[in-house]
């Protein structure tokens, strides 16, 4: 017998793998030279080899970013030997600038000495564009250029943070134009956008450099005056404002005088927390209002019951949920390109025996404050495993249940026990369980929130993001954060398609959660232009009213019955109501 032949084992060329990768690679001695780049990298920044190699790879940055590489990147690096994700500004050779992330590892030799670094290079400068447009229409009023409601909390939040440390107070001002509706009526839209754009900044002109003039909306301004210490209280701006607007307007040859009303709120006295102030702000501006327009009213506690109504409601909620007035509602999530129901959130719902049936919105904020909301939590997490269980037990095929979790909640020490506890206890699978958490949860506590979030993708639990948009919308935690979804909150959805500005903001959603492998489904959808408009624009997932309401168990297992859920028609061709409910066509 001859001798078989070996095949012929080639050497794999690292360097021609290395050059011609189609990424951005460089690798750097310990002064921090160029000794070695792709071509993907010279291919992106315009330059040649010989202009390169040899010279440190902060020449090519600009003076911020070199700044940091040396003052902090640097000698982490050379203490630990790795760097992740870094943000820095790199200089193309045209002088444009783009936005990378660098990651780094180091090279040792025998005793463990870095040798050399070699570092990948990953452009974000078209994504870094788009989350700050984003970030632009959805913080910023499109008309007169100031933060909308949304930025307002924001900067209303920090502003009462601050003040609580330093023993300051902080002036909340609504104030809300008299007579506007006679505008739009009478001059039309277009004339009354023009009045708010001049009207938003008379109120800018009289505020300091610190302070906060944002519009809520229609003819209603805020502005928070900071550190209201100063020997300018809250009134002399509200006079300051007043006179401003009361001095005419010049507009398309017409002559408009115009007045306002005025309501302050001041912390700590009149609220501790964002929307106390915010509302009852607004209490005072109405009472301003009767009180005969174009003056300044101070909130005092005796314009309404509110503290009264307050803890009679925390009574009635330790009493509700002894006595099991609570109960669920589950709203269908459907699949937009023709799957059919996919999900169902389950939704609390509250009968009191005496008010009848009271909706979240009027008793989950006292919850949150009152630390109930971690009972109720808890129960309607219980509650919908167990129906959805129930569900399948009877035959039904499984789908998703989505749940909202409260920062407190989510906060919780326990939560993950609390959570395997109800799980087991229910025998529901987690992966068909889907937790909403909001941003402003999530970004609360950067560190914790990535530990518990891990744990329940360990779980095979879905993530959503609950209300993108309105708070802290930022490719970071998007990136590092591993969820499976965002929800457009409801607030983007509702002026579709009248409204430029909501649908500049869900396309900017839609297009950052493609680029980021992200699913995204759309709250609130209540007739066919804003569903055919998201179709559109590849939203993956809605839910709203245009195909059903929020139905209680009991109803749900009749449509089972009926075959609903097994039917894998194209959606729309279910159940529904109202002066929408007509065949719609896929």
């Amino acid at each position: 017998m001859g001798l078989k032949k070996c095949p012929i084992i080639r050497t794999p060329n690292y360097r021609e793998l290395y050059l011609r990768t189609p990424m951005m690679m460089h690798s750097l001695d310990l002064n921090g030279r160029i000794i070695a780049v792709s071509d993907f990298w010279l291919e992106t920044l315009g330059y040649l080899t010989e202009e390169v190699l040899g010279h440190k790879l902060t020449d090519f940055f600009t003076e911020e970013s070199r700044q940091l590489a040396e003052k902090t990147v640097l000698p982490k690096f050379f203490e630990v030997g790795s760097v992740r994700d870094v943000p820095y500004q790199m200089v193309k050779k045209d002088g444009s600038l783009i936005d990378v992330l660098i990651s780094a590892c180091s090279e040792c030799d025998e005793q463990g000495g870095i040798i050399c670094s070699l570092a990948g290079v990953v452009d974000v400068t078209e994504l870094k564009k788009a989350e700050a447009e984003a970030m632009r229409l959805a913080h910023y009023d499109t008309l007169t250029g100031q933060p909308n409601r949304f930025l307002l909390q924001d900067r209303l939040g920090h502003a009462l943070e601050h003040a609580h440390r330093e023993g300051e107070t902080v002036g909340v001002l609504f104030i809300d134009l008299d007579h506007f509706k006679w505008v739009n009526d009478t001059l039309g839209h277009a004339f009354g956008d023009q009045l708010l754009k001049m009207v938003a900044g008379r109120l800018q002109n009289c505020a300091r450099k610190g302070d906060t003039v944002a519009r809520l909306g229609g003819d209603e301004f805020v502005v928070v005056l900071c550190d209201s210490n100063s020997q300018e209280d809250p009134s002399h701006f509200a006079k300051r404002f007043l006179d401003a607007l009361a001095q005419p307007i010049h507009l398309e040859g017409k002559e408009i005088h115009n007045s306002g009303s005025i309501g302050i709120a001041i912390y700590p006295m009149d609220g501790r927390d964002v929307d106390t102030l915010l509302r009852n702000a607004d209490i005072a501006m109405y009472a301003a209002k009767e009180s005969g327009r174009n003056n300044y009213q101070f909130y005092s506690s005796e314009m309404n019951a509110l503290s009264i109504d307050k803890m009679n409601m925390e009574s009635n909620l330790r009493r509700a949920l002894k006595n099991e007035e609570f109960f669920l509602e589950f709203q269908p999530q459907l699949d937009l390109s023709g799957a059919g129901i996919v999900g169902f959130e389950a939704l609390i719902r509250w009968q009191d025996p005496v008010a009848g049936r009271i909706m979240p919105k009027d008793f989950i904020p006292l919850a949150e404050e009152s630390g109930l909301i971690c009972q109720i939590g808890e129960w309607v997490l219980r509650t919908a495993c167990r129906q959805a269980q129930d569900w399948r037990k009877s035959g039904q095929p499984p789908v998703r249940i989505a749940v909202n979790v409260s920062g407190k909640q989510f906060r919780q020490h326990d939560f993950m026990d609390m959570l395997e506890e109800v799980l087991n206890d229910t025998g529901f699978n987690a992966s068909d369980l889907e937790i909403e958490l909001t941003e402003s949860v999530v970004m609360d506590n950067i560190e914790g929130s990535v530990g518990t979030l891990t744990d329940l993708k360990m779980r095979d639990i879905h993530l959503a993001i609950d209300d993108f948009g309105t708070g802290h919308s930022s490719l970071t935690y998007l990136k590092h954060f591993p969820f499976d979804r965002l929800k457009i909150a409801q607030e983007f959805v509702r002026d579709i398609p009248d409204d430029p500005e909501d649908m500049a903001i869900v396309q900017a959603i839609v297009a950052m959660a493609k680029s980021l492998k992200l699913g995204v489904i759309a709250e609130g959808v209540e007739n066919k232009a804003q569903l055919d408009f998201l179709r559109s624009r590849r939203c993956n997932e809605m839910q709203g009213f245009y195909f059903s309401p929020p139905l209680p168990a009991d109803i749900l297992a009749e449509r089972f019955e009926d075959g609903w859920l097994q039917r894998r028609l194209c959606p729309f061709s279910g159940w529904r109501r109202g002066p929408d409910a007509v065949a719609v066509s896929n």
